[in-house]
């Protein structure tokens, strides 16, 4: 495929050339040649079991004693043999199994039946780790596996006999030496944070482990600088991940304190930060925005963390390191991608959704990104990181960003981000109470000449958000290159969502489960209706809707755009009194 020129290309070959030696170096320490360094002394005895805040159901217990096992959307009925002696259906049910996160629904469930249960399962996997599924030993998979043990000891071995106890701790010292080793070498990101998360809870949890702890509060504090940005955001830019960190962090500063021991400036200053992010990326209904990869949002698990927040005052509206901005008026939400793509080691999960948004109205999405479908639908998850796939601009039928597929290299290192947009130019004001955020990228630039500015307006009251898009060079008015300049504005609405077009085709009328009412309209455009998607990784994927703006770059520099509250819930009609009144479209 053709890369960008200069940085890009230069980019992506020095990031090639550091995965094939960190590659290099995993096989090296994860090897049969290595292993003998795994073995050793093993710890008396752990002196705590980290909370594990993941939310839990007691009724999966009873499918696991049964033999059912669910996990990636994939049902497994073992049938009298060891579920670690079966086919795995998808590697992500085997992530699911080897992770050993279910163990929360056994204890949840509160029975001696569970315990036993637990403990046979456990010893199970010990007795028949040399056959296992190689997602098995996977950094990240091991992480979680020696978490969720850690944080499951009272269940575990409450009641054992001291022949499992040793069994069991072997088998966890030996886990924890060998993710030591290999730590450095894990793929930047998420995974090495997961890793060094994991090594900082064991050392805390077994004995005599001093030096350890020194350790792995270095990598920790070294891995969280690099990741988390200034503003509590992930430099990943998934919302998400802010979650996903927080639920491993809060557990391992209380296991510090239970140790007498001070966490350190790194760890807590991390947790004070994205805190806030938590309500940043909220809509009405609870669930994060979707954009960069992430999915359904767990709001059980997100309720528990909110618990942890002390100051739980207003979100912050402007998050300039991780590239988002919020808009917030009345009952109305407006979440926005204001960010270029992360480095290509980063980018395996981001989406090419620059200046893409979100808006919700109370409990209920009005206009939305097409989310991410489960991860073993590789297909629709190409097409969720598309442009198309977002609430913003394409032009001529193309993405912002270019990804790497299809060849030897995307199998070796990932469907990454090679090119994309470089500057994204970004200013918040107010004015006469009205919150206005201009945004523009460069993304189109290089190949078609034209570059995309977004200006969002959010009234006072919330109940109209006034955009406009516009076409330009680099230089001024927009020269498009070889003559294409197609353009197509999406809307993409909400399953819930009915709309029907009004006035001529020119405005769509959005009806809400609640009975209000939105209004969509244009200055003097076609607001065409079509097909779209609701991609789901929990519940699958919906049909939905979306608006659709055609046009030409060339002879029309820009499109002005209105959502128009037209009705309360229960259909009660709106008059220009209640609110912002309706203005005329500039030219």
């Amino acid at each position: 495929m053709a890369l960008r020129a200069g940085s890009g290309r230069g980019r992506l070959f020095r990031f090639v050339l550091a995965s094939a030696w960190r590659r290099a170096r995993y096989a090296f320490h994860a090897g049969a040649f290595y292993r003998w360094r795994y073995f050793g002394q093993i710890p008396d005895r752990l002196l705590i079991a980290p909370t594990d805040l993941r939310t839990a159901d007691p009724t999966i217990a009873h499918d696991i004693y049964a033999g059912r096992f669910v996990f990636a959307g994939d049902v497994v009925d073992v049938s009298g043999f060891s579920v670690f002696e079966i086919e795995a259906p998808s590697p992500e049910w085997a992530a699911g199994l080897h992770g050993f996160g279910w163990l929360r629904h056994l204890r949840a469930s509160d029975l001696a039946v569970s315990r036993s249960n637990a403990r046979s399962l456990v010893d199970e996997w010990i007795k028949f780790q040399k056959n296992h599924d190689p997602m098995a030993r996977d950094p990240q998979v091991m992480a979680r596996r020696i978490i969720s043990w850690l944080a499951q000891t009272p269940l575990i071995l409450e009641g054992c006999d001291h022949a499992f106890y040793r069994r069991f701790m072997r088998s966890l010292t030996k886990q924890v030496r060998q993710l030591r080793r290999i730590a450095p070498d894990v793929r930047p990101g998420l995974p090495r944070l997961h890793v060094v998360t994991a090594l900082s809870a064991a050392g805390l949890s077994l004995s005599d482990q001093t030096r350890f702890v020194r350790q792995a509060s270095r990598w920790l504090d070294r891995e969280l600088a690099r990741q988390v940005l200034p503003d509590g955001g992930h430099v990943g830019r998934n919302p998400g991940a802010v979650l996903e960190i927080l639920v491993d962090l809060l557990p391992l500063r209380q296991a510090f304190t239970a140790r007498g021991l001070q966490p350190t400036p790194a760890l807590l200053g991390a947790i004070d930060r994205m805190m806030p992010m938590l309500r940043f990326f909220r809509h009405g209904d609870g669930s994060f925005a979707k954009f960069n990869g992430m999915g359904d949002t767990e709001l059980g698990l997100l309720a528990t963390v909110l618990a942890y927040d002390d100051a739980r005052g207003a979100p912050v509206r402007n998050a300039p390191y991780a590239g988002y901005q919020r808009l917030d008026a009345g009952d109305t939400v407006v979440l926005t991608d204001t960010g270029a793509p992360p480095a290509p080691g980063l980018s395996l999960e981001a989406h090419a959704g620059c200046l893409s948004f979100e808006m919700s109205a109370g409990r209920h999405p009005i206009v939305v990104n097409c989310g991410v479908p489960a991860r073993g639908n590789l297909a629709l998850r190409r097409l969720a990181r598309t442009t198309a796939a977002h609430s913003t601009v394409t032009l001529n039928d193309s993405s912002s960003c270019r990804f790497l597929t299809g060849s030897l290299l995307s199998r070796r290192i990932g469907e990454v981000i090679v090119s994309g947009p470089q500057r994204v130019e970004l200013s918040r004001q107010e004015e006469r109470g009205e919150t206005v955020i201009t945004a523009a990228h460069d993304g189109y630039v290089s190949r078609f000449g034209i570059r995309h500015e977004r200006r969002l307006t959010l009234s006072r009251y919330g109940d109209v958000l006034d955009g406009m898009d516009s076409f330009t060079s680099p230089t001024g008015a927009a020269v498009a290159r070889g003559g294409k300049d197609s353009f197509a504005i999406r809307f993409h609405l909400h399953p819930a969502v009915k709309a029907s077009r009004i006035k001529g085709g020119h405005a769509v009328l959005l009806a809400l489960p609640d009975g209000s009412a939105w209004e969509f309209e244009t200055n003097g455009h076609d607001a065409m209706i079509e097909e779209s998607i609701r991609l789901s990784d929990i519940r699958g994927s919906r049909r939905a809707e979306q608006i659709v703006v055609y046009g030409r770059a060339l002879h029309q520099a820009s499109v002005r755009w209105r959502f128009r509250r037209v009705s309360e819930a229960g259909g009660r009609r709106r008059n220009d009194d209640e609110g912002t009144a309706e203005l005329p479209f500039g030219g």
